[in-house]
């Protein structure tokens, strides 16, 4: 897949395109289904399918004080979209400037001029432009000015709660308080962390289950605290070696029984495992079931009791 950062780096001999536009954060199921439509509307039309996203979110810019939560970083969002089929990806900076566009501007300087776009696919509340102006009926008028087809992909899953089942706004609520069997419901696929090894207070290791310490340029919504069994993963090393992804029991918060932990942390002990140096390596958290909430011990024996009982149901869950 193509990933161009500015309309200057797409390639002047670029045929027609099928385009979407969208922010695509998570890329769950909901997006899917609408990049699934521009893949198989491409094939049709023998045409480049696109997505057209943001970097930062809108919302950042215009409203930073209302700015949501970043559910996966820029780069885990790339590689996800890249698995969907999409020939490229045209990630725009999200700019003041670029938000005081009008529709039409928009349309014709990205869709029209740079991507040669012979259909979009849009959802039914699609809106851009210059304070939102634009929807679904200014992207049909100006589809018939320039030449392309509209096509719109409607919500997808049921209503849950207020919110539509595949939808940011329900993974989001989800991860909110822990909910990560939900939140892999949603994406259709474990919802991942991604984070540098960074040094803690070496005190799991003194204990005896050293544990990876993700560092401040983690990248992916935390969810709620507590303690919860999962994978970590290292993408650094060969898809097929023996180390690449390991079982984990991963605990997310301040760790209540000491009191100096005063930032929330995400810590993985990969089971049984006292070998491993992961310190400065780029790994991933994936998070597969919240085991408990966060528990102020009153002693350490009590807490390795309690850790072993941790590890002991991860490991059942993950491994049988």
């Amino acid at each position: 897949m193509h990933r161009w950062r500015s309309l200057e780096q797409i390639p002047e001999q670029l045929g027609r395109s099928v385009v979407t536009l969208g922010n695509f954060d998570g890329v769950h199921r909901g997006h899917r289904a609408v990049l699934d439509q521009v893949v198989h509307l491409a094939a049709a039309r023998s045409a480049s399918s696109v997505a057209v996203t943001f970097d930062p979110h809108p919302v950042a810019v215009l409203h930073p004080d209302r700015a949501p939560t970043e559910l996966t970083g820029m780069q885990h969002r790339l590689d996800l979209l890249e698995r969907t089929g999409l020939d490229a990806t045209l990630m725009l900076e999200f700019t003041h400037d670029f938000a005081a566009l009008t529709p039409q501007e928009f349309v014709e300087q990205v869709f029209v001029d740079a991507l040669h776009a012979c259909a979009v696919v849009v959802g039914e509340d699609t809106r851009f432009g210059v304070r939102n102006s634009g929807d679904i009926a200014t992207m049909r008028a100006l589809g018939e000015r320039h030449g392309f087809e509209v096509h719109t992909q409607a919500p997808v899953g049921e209503q849950v709660d207020g919110a539509r089942a595949w939808s940011s706004t329900r993974l989001r609520s989800a991860l909110r308080v822990g909910d990560v069997a939900t939140a892999a419901e949603v994406l259709g696929r474990l919802h991942r962390v991604e984070g540098t090894v960074v040094h803690g207070h070496h005190r799991g290791r003194d204990l005896g289950y050293p544990t990876a310490n993700l560092g401040p340029d983690s990248t992916g919504m935390v969810p709620d605290d507590g303690v919860y069994a999962g994978w970590l993963e290292r993408p650094e090393l060969p898809a097929d070696h023996f180390d690449r992804r390991l079982p984990a029991a991963i605990s997310v918060g301040t760790n209540p029984t000491f009191d100096d932990v005063l930032v929330r942390t995400v810590e993985a002990y990969v089971l049984d495992r006292t070998d491993l140096d992961l310190y400065d390596e780029r790994v991933a958290v994936d998070f597969v079931a919240r085991l408990r909430g966060n528990l102020r011990f009153e002693s350490v024996p009590a807490l390795l009791v309690q850790m072993e009982r941790d590890c002991a149901a991860t490991r059942s869950m993950l491994l049988g």
